[in-house]
């Protein structure tokens, strides 16, 4: 089996560019987005249409005591939110996002869409798929993360034979990736820190899915790429592809969920 490609990051601001989005959906069967929460603070201040556009995390963004807090969770409510309307060429005030049991956020109504949300410092990303789970996971490029420190709790045997040779500061750098990819992987799971870190690993050369005694465990129906953000941070995705036919058309009339709409309808 082909392993999927990963889509390029784009780096989007309120005012776009969205087209790009629905593109990277046609062409790779996935987007991912990063941005600033800072360059969404004047959206989240001014925008007369918030509550409608946050829907039911209103509640939630009201009872945020810390005014920098309420900002931050405006902005990534935001994010998700344009950049599942540009995916679905909708109107984002239409769209809204639940969250699963650990707080993976969804699409309520859209299940040939899946979605992934990270943040860390001032960056904020997220990840789409109509093709199966996607997780993404973002640190600082300059943390430092000594893999003599984490080793017994993020290392499978033969992810510690590869690293332990390499020089430290090439060591380092990549532990730090490997934790990245590890967090996007048991994102995509729906996991979270549920699943160790040291029941699976990476192919520190091939980037491929790895069982703790170094054979592989996935059939290629799993794809992993590593990129920088904003030239400071590291921005790992994991994406699978569930092997179905799905839709090139991710306009939400061809991927609203039948019962969903139905039940809408019922109710209006």
């Amino acid at each position: 089996m082909d392993q999927p490609r990963i889509a390029p990051p784009l780096h989007v601001r309120p005012a776009g560019p969205w087209r790009r989005v629905p593109e990277h959906l046609a062409e790779y069967g996935n987007a991912i987005v990063y941005t600033t929460w800072g360059e969404w603070v004047p959206a989240a201040v001014t925008e007369p249409r918030l509550r409608r556009l946050l829907g039911r995390d209103w509640t939630r963004y009201r009872r945020l005591p810390d005014p920098t807090v309420r900002l931050r969770f405006v902005a990534s409510r935001l994010l998700m939110k344009y950049t599942a309307a540009a995916a679905l060429r909708a109107d984002p005030e239409s769209l809204e996002v639940s969250y699963r049991l650990g707080g993976r956020p969804y699409l309520r109504g859209f299940d040939q869409i899946d979605l992934s949300l990270t943040h860390t410092g001032d960056l904020m990303a997220v990840g789409l798929s109509r093709d199966g789970r996607i997780g993404v996971d973002a640190e600082p490029a300059d943390r430092q993360m000594r893999f003599d420190l984490l080793q017994a709790q993020m290392c499978t045997p033969s992810e510690a034979a590869e690293l332990a040779p390499l020089p430290e500061d090439e060591q380092t750098a990549e532990t730090l990736r490997l934790w990245t990819l590890k967090e996007a992987y048991t994102k995509a799971l729906g996991q979270g820190m549920r699943l160790g870190f040291t029941e699976f690993g990476f192919g520190l050369r091939t980037g491929r899915l790895i069982a703790p005694d170094g054979n592989r465990a996935s059939r290629g129906e799993w794809s992993f790429a590593t990129h920088h953000a904003l030239d400071r941070y590291l921005l790992s995705t994991a994406c699978h592809d569930a092997g179905l036919d799905t839709s090139h058309d991710t306009s939400a009339r061809t991927t609203l969920d039948a019962g969903f709409a139905a039940a809408m309808a019922d109710v209006f």
